[in-house]
């Protein structure tokens, strides 16, 4: 068998993508659930369940299943499509930060559990595998990029074998983390003999690049080559600091666009924190980048709630994604 790490570095300028995945891609518009951390911070959580480990949401996958099981029925009800695991931060990376490196699989496989309970079995309910960036960045000589693929391969093999519809790499902040984690991906469906549509969404900050300071432009022509279905942003901002970014996307990214805010920026009130953006406000923000721009995936990132996922998907009843025109 050829090595598949080895034949993409040397012809990734050559790979065309190929990968039909299941029925979750014939939905000509997808719409992701909302934000699964600032979800949590709302619900009465047990002591207990953190087993001193405050902070790792990911193991209230074992712990506390039933708040992740009612987290993602909320979403789902609300009308939306697609769940994401609650695996952002589910890696060997940062499970170590807990003492927690050896229950990566026991970890994911029980989000994987947990999402699907909460779809209930409903035909057009679906599971993505998330995963996040970790807390460790190659190109700021973090971690050895040996250490990161493992990492990765290690998380995304839990998630494909426990079935996941779709594997995202989300917040992604390092281009190199970013080929790492596609190239480990692709690797590990080679291996499980698996074709499981995988997404991508960068974070782009407000500084207008990513935080190593890859902007827009660089980041779509290091990913195009690669068999990813979608590209897009999530995270850092509000809509309306993605709507330059998004806007080259459409017109230079040749496969879906994903669009996943925060709902503008945290502020502090009463000592807590909170993100000013209305549900019908987030909503109409969203359908102007269907319209315009012809994204067709949609979701909401930090502090976005039920009520904002309902109203964006009232907002999309009836609407189709526009047409784009590439650039030659």
């Amino acid at each position: 068998m050829v090595n598949t790490l080895r034949w993409l570095i040397h012809n990734t300028a050559t790979l065309i993508p190929n990968m039909p995945g299941p029925r979750v891609l014939d939905n000509e518009i997808l719409v992701f659930d909302g934000a699964c951390g600032t979800s949590l911070q709302e619900l009465s959580i047990p002591e207990s369940a953190w087993e001193g480990k405050e902070g790792c949401n990911e193991l209230l996958n074992v712990t506390a299943p039933d708040a992740i099981i009612e987290t993602h029925a909320s979403f789902f009800e609300a009308g939306a499509m697609i769940v994401e695991t609650n695996t952002f931060g589910a890696s060997r990376t940062v499970l170590t930060e807990y003492g927690l490196e050896l229950d990566v699989e026991r970890i994911n496989t029980a989000a994987v559990e947990n999402a699907r309970q909460a779809a209930q079995g409903e035909p057009n309910r679906f599971v993505a595998g998330s995963m996040g960036p970790g807390t460790k960045l190659p190109s700021l000589g973090h971690i050895p990029h040996e250490d990161l693929f493992f990492a990765y391969r290690e998380q995304c093999t839990a998630l494909v074998k426990a079935g996941v519809d779709v594997l995202l790499l989300e917040t992604c902040q390092d281009l190199w983390q970013v080929k790492l984690a596609m190239i480990a991906c692709l690797e590990v469906m080679e291996e499980c003999d698996a074709e499981v549509p995988l997404m991508v969404s960068i974070t782009v900050e407000q500084t207008g690049t990513m935080l190593v300071g890859t902007d827009i432009s660089a980041a779509t022509a290091t990913i195009e080559p690669y068999p990813v279905v979608s590209l897009g942003l999530n995270c850092a901002t509000g809509p309306t600091d993605m709507v330059s970014r998004i806007q080259y996307l459409s017109h230079n990214w040749p496969r879906r666009i994903s669009c996943i805010p925060n709902q503008g920026l945290p502020e502090v009130v009463d000592g807590r924190t909170r993100y000013p953006l209305e549900p019908d406000e987030f909503a109409q923000h969203m359908k102007k980048f269907v319209v315009d721009f012809g994204v067709s995936i949609v979701g909401g990132c930090c502090g976005s709630t039920p009520d904002h996922i309902r109203a964006l998907t009232a907002e999309l009843d009836g609407v189709k994604p526009g047409e784009r025109e590439l650039a030659t």
